[in-house]
């Protein structure tokens, strides 16, 4: 029997016309679906919840923007690194516009930092879930052409979602300050927006999905937009409508997107530099430069103006290997090859089942135009799966400029979202071989290739390697003949193939949760050295960098003290105290927090420094502005020697705190002219290693 020769049972298309409500089977409230969404998402919430604090303030970097932010709403609107509003992160701000808010409610301390972060994982897990189940039962269809029952979708979701959930980078990022989480929550939003427009070709869905993107552009700017091409298609061919009604749509669409970030851009453009900060990042003051530019064109190039050890391979041998190699390997490739198969499967079923539709002499009665058909289902989920999937990671692949191995998360939905749908068509056709061998072989691969990673952490790792290896042997040798096989026999072989793919990634996760992470470069799991260039495992990446000292005690005040630096990166930072560089921040001792500290509030900066890591740690640990010359590089040209002095004339700085961060590709000295005028003009001082000037002394 082929699967288009199973019939619904008479009278159940008109009440199979729309997906079934959530948690619901045959209008009956399904309190076991209920119950597991809900133990997923507490779960997850205590992954990546508990034992938060110990990053301190994780990137010091985006913290120290979001206390600015806290308290001058200036600087958070522009996403200024410092409440003077001297120059802004090199991202735009829409994450720390968040994280501010948090720190405004409810006060400086690393759980109103990392808390939004990680909720934001939770939210996003829930989204993936509620759109692979969607779409599946969707593809379930009004005639119910498939065996797939409403349960059989909650699982199948369900198990995408913990897919998700447990790759290893997704747990690094929902516990880490960078903009990344919130870029991929509004991804999957834009995802979830999607799949509803396809049903009815829902022009206002997909313009909510244009939103939702162009949320994401202002947080990562042009990365956000990777996952378009998916969302294009998938409309296009999974939309019920003429071609001239869905090129409508994805215009409108795209005006809609377009309009959600250009308001702020015009913004920044048309404020008058005197009245908000400089642009970091940037050579020119300009945000469309930043976007074209260092966060744009030259990420994919390499020509990165003002950038500290990209371009020339210095940021590690691109190919098309490169997710699967080193670092990045055990954050995030477990799952790829099963994704990219399964997904591969599910538009080969959504196709087939389409031309024999064709081809068949029963029509459906209650077909009506506008109407999605369940192939048209099928086949815009696994599209946007599989094309967010593959474009980025082809993206990350290639890039020759910045890469850090962390940006592999916004890959980690897409993984989930592919093996969720692709696995539940499959085996909804296990009834024909090759769905059957195509699971097996899919399996007995996961299996192997965690065997690889896990051997790569060596000691305990590499049992739980041989375990995994095994069990997902003998899973997808029994799915081959999982048509021969009794009911529950079969499913618990697709369960047992489901848990055995999971066994490494819930390994690195569960090591990565419990592990400190802070500074600029950050890896999940034991696995922490590439071997070649600065992509990973540089401090921070097992709790070894400062992170920009330590959040405020509990009795309201600073510690002042800062974990110890153990790795400058490619700048050569220093070991212990003192100055630190580009990656990390600089130790902030009792002394220097005393110095910095006296009458802070008489000056719009109590210090100036090179670098934004460095301003950032002192500026955490002091709760005051701190000037970051030459923006998080110090090769942006902000503020000249002339705009410094006349700061310093001014009485705007108190001190200078002297140190270098790196040779940059091209971009400003300007750090190096402000440190020769002042060495010429200020005495210095020696406290527990660093050497500030005191510009008001003269």
């Amino acid at each position: 029997m082929t699967l288009t020769e199973i019939k619904p049972p008479a009278g159940s298309q008109a009440d199979d016309a729309k997906p079934p409500r959530y948690g619901y089977v045959d209008d009956r409230p399904d309190w076991i679906a209920r119950g597991s969404v809900l133990a997923l998402l507490v779960g997850v919430g205590i992954l990546y919840i508990w034992g938060l604090s110990a990053s301190g303030y994780a990137n010091s970097f985006y913290s120290a923007a979001a206390q600015a932010g806290s308290e001058n709403w200036t600087a958070w609107f522009f996403g200024s690194l410092d409440g003077g509003n001297s120059i802004t992160v090199d991202k735009p701000p829409a994450a720390i516009w968040l994280m501010a808010l948090s720190v405004r409610l409810f006060g400086l301390s690393s759980w109103s930092i990392l808390v939004p972060e990680a909720l934001l994982g939770v939210a996003s897990v829930g989204v993936l879930y509620a759109t692979v189940r969607r779409s599946l039962l969707n593809w379930r269809g009004a005639a119910s052409t498939n065996p797939l029952s409403s349960r059989g979708a909650h699982w199948a979701a369900l198990a995408g979602a913990v897919v998700f959930a447990l790759t290893p980078v997704a747990t690094l990022m929902f516990r880490f300050n960078n903009p990344d989480a919130l870029l991929v929550f509004t991804m999957l939003m834009a995802s979830y927006f999607t799949v509803r427009a396809t049903e009815r070709a829902s022009r206002g869905w997909l313009a909510l999905a244009g939103v939702a993107i162009g949320l994401g552009f202002l947080t990562k700017m042009l990365q956000a937009f990777l996952v378009l091409p998916a969302l294009v298609v998938a409309y296009w061919f999974a939309a019920p409508a003429s071609w001239k009604k869905k090129l409508v749509d994805l215009l409108v669409a795209f005006v809609t997107m377009v309009a959600s970030f250009a308001w702020y851009l015009a913004a920044v453009e048309l404020t008058p530099a005197s009245l908000r900060p400089y642009i970091g990042g940037s050579q020119n003051n300009s945000i469309i430069e930043l976007i074209l530019s260092y966060n744009g064109l030259g990420r994919l190039t390499g020509d990165e103006t003002g950038s500290v050890g990209g371009g020339g391979g210095n940021w590690g041998s691109t190919g098309i290997l490169r997710m699967f190699e080193g670092v990045s390997g055990g954050m995030v490739s477990w799952l790829i090859p099963a994704a990219l198969i399964l997904a591969a499967g599910a538009i080969v079923v959504a196709i087939g089942s389409h031309i024999r539709s064709v081809h068949s002499t029963t029509a459906d009665p209650d077909a009506s135009p506008g109407t999605q058909t369940p192939q048209q289902a099928l086949l815009g989920g696994a599209i946007i799966w599989l094309g967010w999937l593959a474009v980025t990671a082809l993206v990350f692949s290639f890039m020759a400029g910045i890469y850090h191995d962390y940006y592999t998360v916004a890959l980690a939905p897409a993984i989930g979202g592919a093996v969720a749908i692709g696995g539940a068509a499959l085996w909804a056709n296990r009834g024909h071989w090759a769905a059957r061998v195509t699971l097996g072989a899919t399996s007995i691969g996961t299996g192997l290739w965690a065997l690889v990673l896990l051997m790569q952490a060596g000691s305990w790792y590499t049992y739980l390697g041989w375990a995994a290896f095994g069990l997902s042997t003998v899973a997808g040798l029994t799915m081959i003949w999982a048509d021969q096989l009794p009911r529950r026999l079969a499913g618990a072989a697709l369960v047992l193939a489901v848990v055995a793919g999971l066994l490494g990634p819930a390994a690195y996760s569960i090591n990565t949760a419990a592990t400190a992470h802070t500074g600029s470069i950050v890896t999940a799991g034991p696995v922490s050295s590439t071997g070649g260039g600065p992509g990973g495992g540089m401090g921070g990446g097992t709790g070894g960098g400062p992170g920009g000292g330590q959040p405020p005690s509990q009795n309201g005040t600073q510690t002042g003290t800062a974990p110890t630096q153990t790795d400058g990166g490619p700048t050569g930072g220093n070991d212990g105290g003192g100055m630190g560089g580009l990656l990390n921040g600089a130790t902030v001792s009792d002394q220097v927090l005393a110095l910095l500290s006296a009458n802070s509030s008489d000056y719009t900066w109590v210090a100036a420094t090179t670098g934004s890591q460095n301003a950032a740690s002192y500026q955490l640990a002091a709760n005051a502005p701190v000037m970051a010359i030459g923006g998080f590089n110090g090769s942006d040209p902000s503020p000249t020697l002339a705009e410094f002095q006349a700061d310093v004339a001014a009485g705007k700085i108190h001190y200078y705190i002297g140190g270098e961060v790196g040779q940059s590709n091209g971009g400003s000295d300007v750090g190096s002219q402000i440190a020769t005028w002042v060495s010429e003009n200020y005495t210095a001082q020696t406290v527990d290693g660093v050497t500030p000037y005191d510009l008001t002394a003269n």
